[in-house]
């Protein structure tokens, strides 16, 4: 068997540039691997893949596939879908290791791979139960939940719009955007 070492291999001969490809590692080497378009001597780099095998890109998101118009998309950094009734148990997820039950109406979405800061948009939604309209507690009143954003985890409460009171619902739903 051979090995064959080289910093850059160009994929494709056509006459203009931006027809080919060049994968190649860059003058310092990070423990990435770059892939451009140009030839081997210029390419611009359209993506990165380090040693976890993670994609990153230019400087401004692209387009996802379903976006119509030409303002940038942005996709969850982590989302779920967990029980709250009983022990939490996520039914599904993404970037979230498990949910930490504080108590009634009271949980925490620790993330498996950690926000970059607080900054982020947390959406929390809950259906509906037993014909009471039911919200997301933002603290304020005795007994009432408070939200809490950290890098590792967020924190929230569900409480019920008539009554006030705290309560484990059966869904509850996360997505966290940043």
């Amino acid at each position: 068997m051979s090995t064959v070492k080289s910093k850059k291999l160009q994929v494709g001969t056509d006459a203009s540039a931006s027809n080919n490809f060049t994968i190649y590692q860059p003058a310092v080497p990070d423990g990435t691997l770059r892939v451009g378009v140009g030839n081997a001597d210029s390419p611009t780099e359209i993506a990165r893949f380090d040693a976890t095998g993670m994609i990153s890109g230019g400087a401004t998101p692209d387009a996802l596939s379903t976006a119509t118009g030409s303002a940038p998309s942005y996709s969850a950094r982590a989302w779920a879908n967990f029980s709250g009734t009983g022990t939490p148990t996520l039914r599904s997820s993404g970037n979230v290791t498990s949910i930490t039950d504080h108590g009634t109406g009271d949980y925490s979405i620790n993330f498996t791979t950690s926000m970059p800061d607080v900054n982020y948009c947390a959406n929390v939604t809950i259906p509906a139960e037993n014909h009471y309209c039911t919200g997301i507690g933002t603290g304020g009143g005795v007994g009432s939940p408070t939200s809490s954003y950290g890098t590792s985890a967020f924190r929230t409460g569900t409480i019920r719009s008539q009554g006030g009171a705290v309560f484990d619902p059966a869904y509850i739903n996360i997505a966290i955007f940043r």
